[in-house]
């Protein structure tokens, strides 16, 4: 079930992009996976057993991040730095950039990207009014705000009812994941971590859909089949809970 969020190839550069709202020391080592898939599927029609060597295009590998944890405007990570044994020159190595991509850092890349300056604004409008009013209602307000000062205002227009369920449900995992988090720590038991964090994020996050799936049949603007489709849960589930 992992996956990169974007894979693209420009001039024999095969680029990498996530986007993260939290903050996630694993990037690489994930990023490790998604190259290895990528490229597994770039020479699946040649032969790795010929004398002739096969050309794949250089990996680029770049973090957008716009969670709450301060960082740095960007900061490499390193494969490297997940080993036990620290080494100067490692046999395998691989490196991330990541870029802060909330309201107010990066200005340079902001300026030679619109829309992602318009979604740091929003993202911004969201965070900020949920401290002075209930999400679905941040979430609303801040969606009708953006098309008002025409931020993202096509794209909220004819997107606006999935922008709203998925603003509502990435607040919620974030939410979810921090209690995940916590209770970790709280536990303390290393062993115990190593057989339950695996599960114990599947249920953070079934439990984030659930709880957005709820706040969108509260709006009542949202039928079950739209619901079960925006929080990927079965439709028997969002069923139950509207009973």
């Amino acid at each position: 079930g992992m996956k990169n969020d974007l894979a693209f190839i420009m001039d024999m550069n095969l680029y990498l992009y996530e986007h993260q709202s939290t903050y996630n020391p694993n990037i690489p080592l994930r990023n490790l996976f998604y190259i290895a898939d990528e490229y597994q599927r770039l020479v699946v029609r040649k032969s790795l057993y010929s004398t002739v060597i096969q050309k794949i295009p250089t990996p680029r590998f770049i973090v957008f991040y716009n969670g709450s944890t301060p960082i740095d405007d960007c900061y490499t990570s390193r494969l490297s730095d997940a080993f036990y044994h620290a080494t100067d020159n490692p046999s395998l190595e691989l490196i991330v950039t990541t870029f802060n991509v909330n309201a107010g850092h990066n200005t340079k890349l902001m300026s030679h990207c619109q829309i992602l300056k318009e979604y740091s604004i929003y993202v911004a409008k969201v965070r900020s009014l949920a401290e002075q009013m209930p999400l679905d209602d941040a979430v609303q307000k801040a969606v009708t705000e953006c098309i008002q000062e025409n931020i993202l205002a096509d794209f909220l227009r004819k997107n606006q009812a999935e922008v709203i369920a998925m603003s509502i449900f990435e607040y919620d995992k974030v939410e979810e994941e921090k209690k995940l988090r916590k209770a970790e720590f709280d536990a303390g038991i290393e062993q115990g971590l190593k057989q339950g964090v695996a599960q114990g994020i599947e249920q953070g996050l079934k439990q984030a859909s659930t709880d957005t799936a709820l706040r969108l049949l509260n709006t009542g603007k949202f039928d079950v089949k739209e619901i079960a489709e925006l929080c990927n849960l079965p439709l028997e589930d969002v069923t139950a809970l509207m009973k």
